[in-house]
């Protein structure tokens, strides 16, 4: 029973983005659910530069495995989907498709033909409730529900830090870019403190830089008031000990079809609730008021509201810690393997 992964692993590489943390993490689930001789790995990564490879490729884990699941991303999904349809003519393996963040549904809006192929998956695997609903209002049978996850050791509770003092530390752990909402973060946070009168909250930024976007972050950076401040990026064994000593993740994504963050599954295991904007699929991996704070999409006067009330009642918001601590068991290894599982037969 082989199974061919063909994602984007970046042999040599240490790319934190979240295709390729997805597409390693699953390698290793499946390596441990299925043993290592049994799975397959077709790398795309630089498939520009070697497309007239890809069929081969293709034929390769068509040829070797019973079972072929693909995580592309939107460049990759216009390619690889139709010349996969087209090779398993001959070969007639159980094509599986493991999407990464919320982009989906929207991205086949005016894409009758892939939709059409896509249809005739063995399984269309999304994160979110959200995604399922939307392929299915557009015909699609064979949609499941896979939340994204993370080998993360959770913090116990008897291990929860919860006393904080002024400023209370807030940070960013995601790519370093502007949709990221990264200098939204920044001029809430100055807003903030400048209507208090005092630095109630400072900011720590970490995560790679987005390489098209360096120069921005540079003239950003070189802006930085003293509670702000760059961190760099952290190995992803080590991101529950860097994050538990925060009191709260920041998310104020300016992509509206997010699926489940990769970053947030960090904060939840390390105890820590979100602030985040409304995206799409929020209410699927946050519960308002429970495991975090949520703002309107967009909507900047909103989150400085949500951090001046934190302000008057911090203590409401590190009772939350727990919570997140639960609900980080929703996205582990363990439990995604074991749905994914029912359908490699």
């Amino acid at each position: 029973m082989k199974i061919s992964i063909i994602g984007h692993f970046a042999y040599g590489r240490n790319f934190l983005d979240g295709q390729t943390v997805k597409t390693k993490s699953l390698y290793e689930a499946l390596c441990n659910e299925y043993g290592a001789s049994e799975i397959v790995t077709i790398d795309t990564y630089g498939i520009k530069k070697k497309i007239f490879m890809l069929p081969f490729m293709l034929m390769k884990a068509l040829r070797k495995s019973k079972n072929v699941l693909i995580l592309p991303a939107h460049n990759g999904v216009k390619i690889i989907v139709p010349l996969l349809h087209f090779l398993n003519k001959f070969y007639k393996r159980k094509l599986h498709y493991s999407v990464v963040g919320g982009w989906l549904p929207e991205f086949l809006n005016d894409r009758p033909k892939l939709e059409k192929k896509l249809k005739l998956f063995e399984g269309l695997y999304v994160e979110t409730n959200t995604m399922r609903l939307a392929l299915e209002v557009k015909g699609f049978k064979n949609v499941f529900v896979v939340p994204n996850f993370k080998k993360l050791d959770i913090l116990a509770h008897d291990e929860l830090v919860c006393d904080f003092d002024m400023p209370y530390k807030l940070c960013t752990f995601s790519r370093v870019m502007r949709e990221k909402g990264i200098e939204t973060a920044i001029n809430v946070i100055k807003e903030v403190n400048e209507k208090l009168g005092c630095t109630a909250y400072s900011l720590d930024i970490y995560g790679p830089v987005d390489p098209s976007q360096t120069e921005w972050f540079g003239n950003l950076q070189s802006k930085f008031p003293d509670y702000v401040k760059y961190c760099g990026c952290v190995d992803s064994n080590k991101s529950v000990d860097v994050l538990k000593e925060y009191f709260a993740l920041l998310f104020p994504t300016h992509f509206y079809t997010e699926g489940i963050p990769g970053t947030i599954i960090d904060a939840y295991a390390a105890g820590v609730p979100v602030i985040s904007a409304r995206w799409e699929s929020f209410a699927d991996v946050v519960d308002d008021g429970v495991t975090g704070l949520s703002y309107e999409f967009d909507n900047n006067m909103h989150f400085v509201e949500i951090l001046l009330d934190i302000f008057q009642h911090p203590q409401k918001f590190v009772e939350m810690r727990k919570n997140s601590i639960l609900k980080a068991e929703l996205y582990t290894p363990q439990t995604v393997t074991k749905i994914i599982s029912e359908k490699l037969v």
